[in-house]
């Protein structure tokens, strides 16, 4: 059964241009991560700021498949986790934990983009964590944290020591449990995930090899910010962005309803 047939009401004339195409984003994001193979049944979440509204996000409803999401059917919420409009569908309250304690910490996070595929557990569990391995890597590292498991994310008094593990950062890897990312839009959470989940694909193909591996020199690793506006010619994620929502168009359409 489609999305469209699981919820049918559409807010698009309910809801301002700018929270539209904020909607938009955030399901084609929800769609691009079970495309890419990152999700993880129902669980996990990707959280945007209503744009103009201090205080509201949006987030997944609880009990969809993230290839099921549109548009329309994400939940408003607000700081508190009450939801700020009509709708059949709850939230996870994990994920409005870890995602309320990100947003209220960091303005600048338009879009909090939390994982937990193979990938990114299997080398959360690694003592080293993000190796410099791969080219991939060296972007994550540039502004990577991370923070040690405390359970499943419940508990209002982890939220403190989350945001001080997260800082400025990017990228945070949670500790036997998965990754995150933040960004000013929900391409720029998208792209950083993008690459945070590659290089630990990398890694772990890499280690599984057995034998040593060649790392790559710290110094190169300091620029890596600065070859990263170079390389995208200062447009950032909205060089890939554009693509990835085509590629949908042909794989999972009906995102934007």
């Amino acid at each position: 059964m489609p999305a469209t047939a699981l919820y049918t009401h559409n807010r698009r004339e309910e809801v301002s241009e700018a929270e539209w195409c904020t909607r938009v984003d955030l399901a084609a994001a929800y769609r691009l991560v079970a495309l890419f193979g990152w999700d993880d049944l129902v669980f996990t979440h990707i959280s945007a700021r209503v744009p103009g509204r201090e205080g509201e996000f949006l987030i997944n409803p609880y009990g969809f498949m993230f290839e099921e999401i549109t548009a329309s059917c994400l939940v408003k919420v607000d700081d508190r986790g009450v939801k700020l409009e009509d709708t059949p569908f709850e939230v996870n309250p994990a994920g409005f934990t870890i995602h309320s304690a990100v947003h209220a910490a960091r303005h600048d996070a338009g879009c909090v983009l939390h994982t937990h595929s193979l990938n990114g557990v299997a080398v959360s569990a690694q003592p080293d964590g993000v190796r410099p391995l791969s080219q991939h890597s060296i972007f994550v590292l540039s502004s990577l944290g991370y923070h040690d498991y405390e359970g499943v994310a419940l508990r209002d008094d982890e939220k403190p020591r989350l945001v001080q593990d997260l800082g400025d950062k990017t990228h945070l890897m949670l500790r036997n449990h998965g990754l995150l990312t933040v960004g000013r839009t929900v391409a720029d959470a998208f792209l950083a995930m993008y690459f945070f989940e590659t290089a630990c694909t990398i890694q772990v193909r890499a280690l599984a090899g057995g034998g040593e591996w060649l790392g790559i020199d710290a110094a190169i690793v300091a620029t890596a910010r600065q070859q990263a506006a170079q390389a995208t010619r200062g447009l950032g994620a909205q060089l890939a962005w554009p693509g990835l929502l085509r590629r949908l168009d042909r794989r999972l359409p009906g995102y934007d309803a």
